[in-house]
């Protein structure tokens, strides 16, 4: 081992230091020798540095180094996925560094890396490592498009062997299951022509049924009708040039645009379809619409700041069904057992309830009056009634206030009213 090795192997130890300061500095340290790592020593100790350690740090360092170091990151990857005791750990690593879409992961389709990914998927018995991989060529498939023309049946085989796969605990196999329904959405979003026939030869073999019944034909209910079985064509599809206009966030829009599954679909085909077609399940357990807010708050309505209101014996606010003991709606308490001179089952006379309505309606009519009076604003649709007589001070009508500003009402119409019920 190299004296740049050993010195590389030190640095990287301390990578993840707990003192911040420290770390900085051994990870610039670190970029600076890859950035001029020219026999790719440098990177293979960081690669293997990650294998023992697992390190976030090594992640971030692979993710950023040039386009023009892939080669060697490529080639330390391929070995490590086929040495069986790092080939967890390397599919990890990998997982990693495609999510970080770096500039270089287009070349993964031209190296012997996607082949190595293949074969571990079709021959490994791990089912960890299965899931692993599975998941790691759902993220790659959307940013290689134009390996299909050369991998398509390979694609296909992985798809095969994993929806068939029974030879792991229940525990394992949702997660594996998960993996092959999200292989299915990129295979039909990505290749419905050539999926479709794949299919259609694959399970109408006999032996191949339950898995058809118990497996893929739920899957199928979950999509739509892919646009491209009605205008392409199986060799149409499998073209490079298809995906020169497509950015990788577009296959996975064009992916999740035939998916009829919620987790699977585009937010934006959700929301479409939630607002045309609401089902009764989401208006259940969506909130209640609420009225929109007012632009500015009403004002306040203070009533006791108004000198027309007073809290003498002779209260203005004062009703027949305060007399009467009835409210709305009436209380428990008075059911049984009251003293008022009415009751719940006391019963009016239909003249004297049209007495009480017209003098509530009159002792209505001059309350109003009276407040426009005090306030020197003239009614005119009460300009014809008048509580009191005018006086000899008051010609014009109105009522004169007293030293502090508070108008006395005449009870007389209390009086009658509890007079009427009395009778």
């Amino acid at each position: 081992m190299s004296k740049e090795q050993v010195s590389i192997s030190d640095l990287l130890h301390s990578l993840d230091s707990s003192e911040l300061q420290e770390a900085e500095q051994v990870r610039a340290t670190v970029n600076q020798q890859l950035s001029s790592d020219k026999g790719g020593a440098v990177l293979s100790a960081v690669v293997d540095y990650y294998l023992e350690s697992s390190s976030s740090q090594a992640v971030l360092l692979l993710s950023s180094i040039r386009e023009t170091h892939h080669k060697a990151l490529l080639e330390k990857l391929n070995e490590s996925l086929n040495r069986p005791l790092t080939r967890l750990v390397a599919l990890t690593l990998l997982g990693h560094l495609i999510r970080k879409q770096p500039p270089w992961v287009h070349h993964i389709s031209r190296s012997a890396l996607l082949p190595s990914l293949l074969r571990c998927l079709k021959t490994d018995s791990d089912v960890v490592v299965l899931i692993t991989a599975v998941l790691v060529l759902v993220t790659l498939l959307p940013m290689i498009p134009q390996a299909g023309k050369q991998h398509i049946y390979d694609f296909f085989d992985v798809f095969g062997r994993l929806a068939s796969w029974t030879q792991s605990p229940v525990v394992h196999l949702v997660h594996l299951h998960a993996g092959v329904y999200s292989l299915f959405h990129r295979l039909y979003g990505m290749f419905p022509c050539n999926f479709i026939s794949y299919l259609r030869l694959h399970y109408s073999m006999k032996e191949n049924l339950d898995t058809f019944q118990e497996v893929i034909k739920p899957m199928l209910e979950h999509v739509r009708v892919h646009p491209e079985l009605v205008t392409g064509t199986q060799d149409q599809e499998l073209e490079p040039s298809r995906w020169r206009c497509y950015e990788v966030h577009d296959i996975v829009i064009e992916c999740s645009r035939v998916s009829l599954d919620p987790l699977e679909s585009s937010c934006e085909e959700d929301i479409y379809t939630s607002l045309r077609e609401p089902t009764s399940t989401s208006l259940c357990s969506s909130p209640p619409l609420r009225p929109p807010e007012l632009s500015s708050p009403l004002p306040a309505l203070d009533l006791t700041s108004s000198p027309l209101i007073t809290e003498s014996a002779d209260d203005v606010t004062w009703s027949p069904s305060l007399y009467c003991g009835l409210s709305t709606p009436p209380p428990e308490s008075a059911a049984s057992g009251s003293t008022h001179p009415l009751g719940r089952c006391t019963s009016i006379s239909g003249e004297t309830t049209m007495i009480i309505i017209i003098m509530i309606t009159v002792f209505t009519h001059t309350h109003t009056h009276a407040l426009s009076l005090t306030s020197g604003v003239k009614s005119p649709s009460l300009a014809s009634v008048s509580p009191t007589p005018p006086s000899e001070g008051n010609q014009d009508g109105r009522l004169a206030p007293d030293n502090n500003n508070q108008v006395k009402y005449c009870c007389c119409f209390k009086c009658c009213i509890i007079k009427v019920l009395k009778q």
